[in-house]
């Protein structure tokens, strides 16, 4: 997910730069973000994965600054002359949004998905 948020990051900068009157780029790309947060939290209840919740909270934490490291390397390297001072607020403010922004759609997909798949009556777990 850090891979993904950060390349998403960039690519709404890149966007922005060579495009500014394209301000819809963000909210759609967020929406897509947590729409596949959501999507595989629904998947790690329907593959029954032991621990997902705590998996998912260790994910966010890694996700959060990994992502913001990279959208400021994405970003310097690709788009513009983003220097170092743009990563000290991508390793705080960014990597606590990161971080939500993984966590609460996975939660939402994990509670979502165990309402889709249902439990067997006759199925040894429970």
């Amino acid at each position: 997910m850090g891979l993904l948020h950060g390349a998403v990051q960039t690519g709404v900068a890149a966007v922005g730069v060579r495009s500014p009157e394209a301000s819809s780029v963000r909210p759609i790309a967020i929406g897509l973000l947590i729409a596949a947060a959501v999507i595989w939290g629904a998947v790690d209840t329907a593959r029954e994965m032991e621990g997902r919740g705590m998996q998912w909270f260790i994910a966010a934490l890694i996700a959060g600054p990994f992502a913001g490291a990279l959208g400021v390397i994405g970003s310097a390297l690709l788009v513009d002359q983003t220097g170092q001072e743009a990563l000290w607020v991508a390793l705080t403010g960014g990597a606590a949004f990161t971080a939500l922004l993984v966590l609460a759609p996975a939660g939402l997909g994990m509670l979502l998905g165990g309402f889709l798949v249902g439990k067997d009556p006759a199925s040894p777990r429970s």
